[in-house]
C-alpha cells in the first residue's frame, strides 16, 4: 500500500504561485495515472489535474493554463505548479492515483487571499 504525503501549501496573495509536492512511500512507476485533487470544506473532493505514466496531462477547466502537473518516477514524487492563483483555488490539496485507490493523506492547505 502506497502512502502519500503532500506538502508545499500556504498563504499566498491572488496572482501568486505555489509548488505542491507529493512524496510516495513506494514506487509510483507502476501507477498508470496520478492526480491532484482538492476539497473545500462542505464540498466534494474534485480532480484538478492528472498525469499518465507516459506524461500525458489533463486539467480541469478551472485551472487549465495556470496549473502544471508533473511526476518524477525515479524519486517517487509528484508535483503541482500553481500560478496566477485565485481566491477560488483556496482548498486542501491531495494527491492520489487516478482513480483514487490509495488512502488519502492529510493534504496541504492552500489559501489565496489578500
Amino acid at each position: 500500500q502506497v502512502q502519500l504525503v503532500e506538502s508545499g501549501g500556504g498563504l499566498v496573495q491572488p496572482g501568486g504561485s505555489l509548488r505542491l509536492s507529493c512524496a510516495a512511500s513506494g514506487s509510483i512507476t507502476s501507477i498508470n495515472a496520478m492526480g491532484w485533487y482538492r476539497q473545500v470544506s462542505g464540498r466534494a473532493r474534485e480532480l484538478v489535474a492528472s498525469i499518465s505514466s507516459g506524461g500525458s496531462t489533463n486539467y480541469a477547466d478551472s485551472v487549465k493554463g495556470r496549473f502544471t502537473i508533473s511526476r518524477d518516477n525515479a524519486k517517487n514524487m509528484q508535483y503541482l505548479q500553481m500560478n496566477s492563483l485565485k481566491p477560488e483555488d483556496t482548498a486542501v490539496y491531495y494527491c492520489n492515483a487516478r482513480p483514487a485507490i490509495y488512502s488519502w493523506g492529510q493534504g496541504t492547505q492552500v489559501t489565496v487571499s489578500s
